[in-house]
């Protein structure tokens, strides 16, 4: 099996989708994690291909970007479905997943002047919450139990992954309303290889 370093600042994030991954198939890694005000990130932003994090370093090689990263772990533990049809959804869950993570944990949670922020927050949780709970709802609802295809796919695990994060920024549990959801979150977390994962990780809010 490949060599493995994971590079990210000390949160779950869009770190965390890569984690899981890597946990589900058993993989060994390193898992890096850098303050974001460092002068160790300072000195390495510069370095990286885009100037961001996550990063993964396999067997010496650094590659960018979280999706394209999972994309490629789901492809090496069998996690794109059975066509190229099938890969092409997981792919736009994974990319709803990733813009509903951005809305609500980035654009919003994490923005620092209280009265954009207030502003933002009726917005995401009128609009931008209910509009993408239900949509995954309904997915899985209609997939026997999964977001695509009746079976595991990497965008099943993404969603699990990013689910601590957005529960943070709701304020509640992010599943509470939506019962195909949380049948499905219980189901991740409770494989193995996840669960193992959950139990020596550091214990962060998102």
């Amino acid at each position: 099996m490949p060599s493995y370093k994971l590079v990210y600042f000390n949160v779950m994030g869009l770190g965390e989708p890569i984690r899981f991954l890597l946990s589900y198939g058993g993989a060994e890694f390193k898992d890096v994690r850098v303050e974001h005000s460092s002068d160790e990130w300072i000195k390495m932003k510069p370095t990286l291909p885009f100037g961001q994090l996550p990063v993964l370093e396999i067997d010496g090689k650094v590659y960018s970007q979280t999706l394209p990263i999972c994309r490629y772990l789901a492809k090496q533990f069998n996690l794109l479905g059975k066509t190229d049809l099938d890969t092409l959804q997981i792919d736009e869950i994974a990319m709803a997943l990733h813009d509903f993570r951005r809305l609500t944990v980035s654009n919003y949670f994490r923005e620092q002047d209280p009265i954009l922020k207030a502003k933002k927050k009726i917005d995401v949780m009128e609009n931008v919450i209910p509009f993408y709970l239900n949509k995954f709802e309904e997915r899985v609802k209609n997939n026997d139990g999964y977001l695509h295809g009746g079976q595991l796919s990497y965008a099943d695990l993404f969603f699990a992954a990013i689910s601590d994060s957005l529960t943070t920024a709701y304020e509640a549990e992010i599943t509470k309303d939506h019962p195909h959801l949380k049948c499905l979150k219980e189901k991740i977390l409770a494989i193995p290889n996840i669960k193992a994962w959950l139990e020596k990780r550091p214990k962060l809010d998102f």
